[in-house]
C-alpha cells in the first residue's frame, strides 16, 4: 500500500550551525503554514536537523505541520555505545522520521546492508518510520541499478528481523549523482522506482511504502519525473527557502 501525500525531505546535513539552523527552520515553517501543498495535506514536509538541533526544532516544525527527522539512529536501545543516539530518544525529541543507509555512512563510516537493516527495526521498534537510503555507487546501466538497489532493500529489510515491520520510504540516491549538478536521468529514475514499488507492495514487513528520489534533485526534478516517485530528497538545494518554495509550486501543479 501506498501513503497518498507526497513526501518533501530536507537533510541539513552538517552544514548548519544551531542558530542558523532554527533560523532557517523558522522561515522554512512560515513557508509550510502558507503553502497549500503542505497546508492542505498534499505533501508531508520532512526536516532533518543536526542531532543536536532537534529538540528546539520540534515545537517550531510541529506548529507549521512540518514532520522532524533524523540524520542517523543507533541500532541499539540502549547501553555502553558512546556518540549514539537511540531511536527512543529520537521518538522523545518529536522525530517522525530516521535515515538510515546513506551513502556517506556506509562509505565513511563502514556501514553495510546489514546494519541499515538493524537501525531501521530500532526506528520500527520505538514507532519511526525509516528513510532507507539505496543506490549504485557508478553510472551503470539501468538493468544494474535495478539490481543493486533491490539486493540493497531484500538484504536490509531481511536483517531488520523477522518480527520487525511498519512503514517505510526508500531513497533511491544515486551515490555519483550525490553533489553533483545534475540529477539521474528521468527513464533511469522511472525504472528503478517501478522495481522498488513492485518488491515493496506485497512485502510481508512492510506495511506501507514511499520511494522518493534523492541525489541532485532541486527545482524541476519532480516534473521531469512526472509521477515516477512520490517525492524528494532535497540537499543543498533547499538551503534557501525560496528554493523550497519553487518545488512545492510544482507538487500543487502536479496534484492528481
Amino acid at each position: 500500500m501506498r501513503v497518498t501525500a507526497r513526501f518533501m525531505g530536507v537533510s541539513l546535513k552538517m552544514y548548519f550551525d544551531h542558530e542558523r539552523t532554527v533560523a532557517w527552520a523558522k522561515d522554512v515553517a512560515a513557508l509550510a503554514e502558507t503553502h497549500p501543498a503542505v497546508r492542505d495535506g498534499h505533501v508531508e514536509l520532512v526536516v532533518l536537523p543536526s542531532h543536536t538541533s532537534l529538540p528546539d526544532l520540534g515545537p517550531i516544525a510541529g506548529g507549521a505541520g512540518i514532520a522532524l527527522g533524523a540524520q542517523d539512529v543507533a541500532e541499539h536501545d540502549s547501553g555502553p555505545y558512546t556518540g549514539e543516539v537511540s531511536a527512543a530518544s529520537l521518538s522523545q525529541v518529536g522525530c517522525r522520521y530516521a535515515e538510515v543507509g546513506h551513502a556517506e555512512r556506509r562509505a565513511r563510516h563502514g556501514e553495510d546492508d546489514a546494519v541499515a537493516g538493524r537501525k531501521a527495526a530500532a526506528a520500527w521498534r520505538h514507532g519511526l518510520v525509516p528513510i532507507l537510503c539505496v543506490g549504485e555507487e557508478r553510472r551503470v546501466g539501468t538493468d544494474a541499478a535495478v539490481e543493486h538497489c533491490l539486493a540493497q532493500v531484500r538484504a536490509a529489510v531481511a536483517h531488520a528481523g523477522a518480527e520487525a515491520s511498519g512503514e517505510l520510504v526508500v531513497a533511491y540516491e544515486p551515490v555519483w549523482a550525490i553533489g553533483s549538478t545534475h540529477a539521474a536521468s528521468a527513464e533511469r529514475v522511472a525504472v528503478v522506482a517501478g522495481a522498488l514499488r513492485e518488491l515493496l507492495a506485497d512485502h510481508p514487513a512492510v506495511t506501507s511504502a514511499r520511494v522518493i528520489y534523492g541525489g541532485s534533485a532541486g527545482p524541476g526534478v519532480l516534473t521531469e519525473l512526472d509521477g515516477a516517485v512520490d517525492g524528494l530528497f532535497l540537499g543543498r538545494f533547499a538551503h534557501d527557502p525560496r528554493t523550497l518554495s519553487s518545488v512545492l509550486d510544482e507538487t500543487v501543479e502536479h496534484i492528481g
